[in-house]
C-alpha cells in the first residue's frame, strides 16, 4: 500500500520476456538477478518512486511514443537495470515493468556509450 493505494506491477513485453527468459537458465547470475528483482518488488509496493527518476529529456523515443512520461530505474545485482513507469487512478497505482536489462542493453537503449 503507498497512501491507501494498492500497488500492483505488471511486466510488460520486453520485460516479460527478459523475465521469463532468466527463469528459464539455471546459472547463479540469472539466480542473483531474480533474486534482486523479487526483493525490488516487495520494496516498489512500499514505495513505487524508490527508483531513479529519469529526466524527461533522456526518455528513450520508444517510450514517448507509447505514450510514457514518467520513467524510472532500479539497479539489480549484476549490473543489471529495470526500468518502470508509474500510472495510477484514485484506487490504485500500476508499475508497468517496461525492460529488464544488463549494463550493456541499458546503455544502448539511453544512447549512452
Amino acid at each position: 500500500m503507498f497512501f491507501g493505494k494498492e500497488v500492483r506491477i505488471l511486466l510488460k513485453d520486453k520485460a516479460k520476456e527478459s523475465y521469463l527468459e532468466l527463469k528459464k537458465r539455471k546459472d547463479g547470475e540469472a539466480k542473483s538477478i531474480l533474486n534482486s528483482i523479487e526483493r525490488i518488488k516487495t520494496i516498489l509496493k512500499d514505495n513505487p518512486q524508490y527508483g531513479d527518476p529519469i529526466p524527461k529529456r533522456l526518455i528513450p523515443k520508444e517510450f514517448i511514443k507509447q505514450g510514457i512520461q514518467n520513467l524510472y530505474r532500479v539497479e539489480l545485482s549484476n549490473y543489471w537495470r529495470m526500468i518502470y513507469t508509474i500510472e495510477g487512478n484514485k484506487i490504485e497505482i500500476f508499475l508497468f515493468v517496461l525492460n529488464i536489462v544488463d549494463h550493456k542493453e541499458y546503455n544502448k537503449l539511453f544512447g549512452y556509450n
